[in-house]
């Protein structure tokens, strides 16, 4: 009979898991290089699956082993919730929960939200991760993401949390009515971005920078290098913008907060996206352009 590993043995895989390395996952533990390489293989072994694809870039988790990678999550949240249980009675979301979105939601938008829920939940920390881009969630890069799109991509399962509305602004009147600032890359790939440069192309105006990044706009326009669109909280926040009359009708971008589809039941995971997008839909007239008003109870225990 199969011998059964104790969640010990769990700890040096789930360190692997986050730290993509077994050097990463040593540092972790306090253990060294080889115990961590003994520990993995052993276990391995015994369940009689592969856990990892080992490459240059380190150890990726095998597409197929995601579900058991996250329950053995699982069980470590659930080790940390009988201790808690046993000190305070209760067993409040604990643990990390790597969350990803673009760089202008790290940086003008989650943190503020991210301290609060930690506020009121003291075992819970959370690693931001910021990407214009579309991380694999697939191999556990982030477990929750936060993305302004009109439609998830079909590897991600999640509810609409909020909606977000667009601007035009420039640093002041006398910057050149045919003088813009593209977007190009992910942002550029958007529907708004794609209509925005439809247009004005139409208008054969003249691009004077692009960027793939609405904060590096936002700090071009500042600087009266052109005209440019940009999220209205991004666009509101800045004391060198103005708004202008917009060129075209942008309608606001659903906001999501998702995971992986193999992974969209997992308690923890449902638990960390429904708190989130409670934040969320509370900075919903911040993320309209409308007056700000106080944030609803939106961080207490559910």
């Amino acid at each position: 009979m199969m011998h059964r590993p104790n969640w010990d043995d769990y700890r040096f895989v789930l360190a692997v898991a986050r730290s993509g390395s077994v050097s990463g996952a040593a540092r972790e533990l306090g253990v060294n290089h080889a115990t961590v390489l003994r520990r993995v293989a052993a276990i391995e072994k015994r369940l009689g699956v592969e856990l990892f694809e080992k490459s240059v870039r380190g150890y990726d988790i095998a597409p197929e082993k995601l579900r058991l990678i996250e329950a053995a999550r699982e069980v470590e949240a659930a080790v940390g919730a009988v201790e808690r249980l046993a000190q305070v009675g209760e067993a409040p979301l604990a643990g990390v929960i790597r969350v990803t979105s673009t760089d202008t939601f790290c940086q003008a938008v989650l943190p503020r939200l991210l301290v609060r829920l930690s506020e009121h939940a003291q075992d819970l920390s959370f690693e931001l991760l910021s990407s214009n881009g579309h991380l694999d969630l697939a191999r556990l890069h982030a477990d929750v993401t936060v993305r302004p799109t009109y439609k998830l991509p079909d590897d991600l399962f999640g509810d609409m949390a909020t909606q977000m509305a667009f601007g035009f602004y420039a640093a002041s009147d006398a910057v050149p009515e045919d003088h813009w600032l593209g977007l190009t890359g992910g942002i550029g790939r958007s529907h708004a971005g794609q209509k925005l440069r439809e247009e004005l192309e139409r208008r054969r105006v003249h691009f004077m920078a692009a960027s793939d990044s609405f904060l590096t706009l936002r700090a071009l326009a500042e600087e009266g290098m052109g005209r440019v669109m940009l999220p209205v909280f991004l666009g509101n926040a800045s004391k060198s913008l103005q708004r202008i009359t917009p060129v075209l009708d942008v309608p606001p971008v659903p906001v999501f907060v998702a995971s992986h589809v193999d992974l969209a039941d997992a308690p923890r995971l449902r638990q960390a996206r429904s708190r989130i997008a409670m934040a969320l839909e509370a900075e919903e007239d911040l993320l309209m352009g409308l007056e700000r008003t106080k944030p609803v109870s939106a961080f207490t225990e559910a």
